[in-house]
């Protein structure tokens, strides 16, 4: 392998029975992840964790913190759980409103609440950063100690809403800030797929992170530069989203500079597509050239 691009066997078996159309694709579920960023004396980092090996998804490879949408961050309740107290509790709200978020993320205000909560509660949930505050101008600090993480064991046992969360807290969500950074969709010959929304946001003052995640089994902080730098040795794992994004990233000098950008960003969703020229396959993501693969219709990926 010349980089470390995760390229799971599987896949070209499942591109064939894609292309012959004996493979259904599987319905994408909504997700986000964040590019969580600080400032030191070379540059931005980037915090980033790496998947156990035991993990059924992208085992090894280094990603950012990030998970599914709970369908009561948008707003309404899980059916199983539609009688439980907070599974209707109003999410506290500061920054840009829920309609200007539909109109940037390209979906309702319902679902682009469950996006935005999602990205902030997965954040706290894997690395312990809270991007919420009593009001709108302010962020909590420290989220350490036994009262925190009662409360932050509970929403990943999905015990506890988000809304609920907090409500109890007093905070209100800051959407102002996150900034949307790109969309991609998980091919569609993939098993397991994710409509998932990058988000890019700096470090509070007064937080520090920590591997919060039971998925995880090392977390760093690290240049984008060097990641990439470390995927194209092959000494990073990594699947295209994660290294794509890193190389977007080494262009911004500052965290604040990556935020102010972000409005810029085009949101199209890149979705892998798998096509038959000749006697191979070829799996390519639009507008990312380096991830294309070409592969026998007997053989391995070139």
């Amino acid at each position: 392998m010349a980089n470390g691009q995760w390229y799971p066997p599987e896949w070209p078996d499942r591109i064939r029975a894609l292309a012959a159309g004996s493979l259904t694709p599987v319905t994408p579920k909504r997700a986000a992840t964040v590019m969580l960023l600080k400032d030191t004396g070379s540059g931005p980092v980037v915090h980033m964790l790496r998947r156990r090996a035991s993990m059924a998804f992208a085992a090894g490879a280094y990603a950012y913190p990030g998970g599914g949408v709970d369908p009561r961050d948008g707003g309404f309740s899980l059916p199983e759980r539609s009688q439980e107290p907070g599974a209707e509790r109003h999410v506290g709200w500061a920054g840009p409103t829920r309609a200007w978020w539909a109109d940037r993320l390209g979906v309702d205000e319902t679902a682009a609440q469950a996006i935005v909560c999602a990205a902030v509660r997965e954040t706290y949930e894997e690395a312990g950063v809270l991007l919420a505050g009593p009001d709108a101008d302010s962020v909590v600090g420290d989220t350490t100690g036994p009262d925190w993480e009662a409360d932050r064991a509970a929403l990943v046992a999905r015990d506890l809403s988000f809304a609920e969360f907090l409500d109890r807290r007093g905070l209100v969500l800051r959407s102002d800030l996150l900034g949307a950074w790109t969309r991609w969709i998980t091919p569609e010959f993939e098993a397991r797929r994710y409509d998932t929304w990058f988000f890019v946001a700096a470090l509070p003052e007064g937080q520090r992170t920590r591997n919060a995640s039971t998925e995880a089994d090392r977390t760093v902080w690290i240049r984008p530069a060097e990641a990439a730098a470390s995927y194209d040795k092959g000494e990073l794992l990594m699947m295209p989203p994660t290294i794509a994004t890193l190389r977007q990233l080494t262009a911004y000098g500052t965290a604040a500079d990556a935020l102010a950008a972000a409005p810029g960003r085009d949101l199209t969703a890149v979705l892998a597509q798998a096509r038959l020229e000749g006697d191979e396959l070829v799996l390519s993501w639009p507008g990312h050239d380096e991830f294309t693969k070409h592969i026998p219709t007997g053989g391995a990926p070139a």
